[in-house]
C-alpha cells in the first residue's frame, strides 16, 4: 500500500476498527496473527487496472462474499453502537454475483443496497472505502431517527 493510503488518523477510526475486527472474526485458522491493519484490509482495495483483469463475467468466490459481508457487518455494528438497538444484517448474493445487502433495525430496514459485480468487490483506497461506509451509516442513522418506533420494535 502507498503512503497516501496508510494514514493513522484513518486507521484509527471506529469503521476501520470494526472492519479489523470483522475480518479477524474470519480468521479461524489465525493468519492474521501479528499482521498490520493495512495488511488485513489489502484484498478491499482494487485499483481500476486490477478490476479490469478480473473478467466480466465471473462468479465470486467465497472469500470475496465474506469481504462483502465484513464491510456490511461493520455498518451494522456501527449502527447498532449508535442507536442502542440492534441490527442485522442480510446479504444474499447469486452464484453470478448479484444480489441485496439489507441492515436492518428491529422492524426497520435502514439500508438496502443493491450488489452488482461482487465478484469486483472493492475501493479505490481505505479512504473511500470509510467514506462510503460514513455515507450508508449516515443514511441509515437518519433512518431510524425518523422512525424509532419502528426501530424500536
Amino acid at each position: 500500500m502507498t503512503e497516501a493510503v496508510i494514514d493513522e488518523g484513518l486507521l484509527s477510526t471506529e469503521f476501520i476498527k470494526e472492519m479489523t475486527k470483522q475480518m479477524r472474526a474470519l480468521d479461524s485458522y489465525g493468519t492474521y496473527e501479528g499482521w498490520p491493519v493495512e495488511k488485513i484490509l489489502a484484498p478491499f482495495v482494487l485499483t481500476k487496472e486490477q478490476r479490469r483483469e478480473i473478467p466480466v463475467v465471473g462468479d465470486p468466490d467465497d472469500v470475496t462474499i465474506s469481504r462483502v459481508k465484513c464491510f456490511y457487518n461493520a455498518i451494522a455494528v456501527l449502527v447498532e453502537k449508535e442507536c442502542g438497538h440492534m441490527a442485522s444484517c442480510v446479504i444474499n448474493i447469486t452464484h453470478e454475483g448479484f444480489g441485496r445487502g439489507l441492515i436492518i433495525v428491529g422492524k426497520l430496514v435502514v439500508l438496502d443496497r443493491t450488489l452488482r459485480d461482487v465478484h469486483r468487490f472493492g475501493f479505490d483506497s481505505l479512504g473511500k472505502m470509510k467514506d462510503e461506509a460514513d455515507k450508508f451509516l449516515a443514511t441509515a442513522l437518519a433512518i431510524v431517527g425518523k422512525h424509532a418506533e419502528v426501530a424500536g420494535l
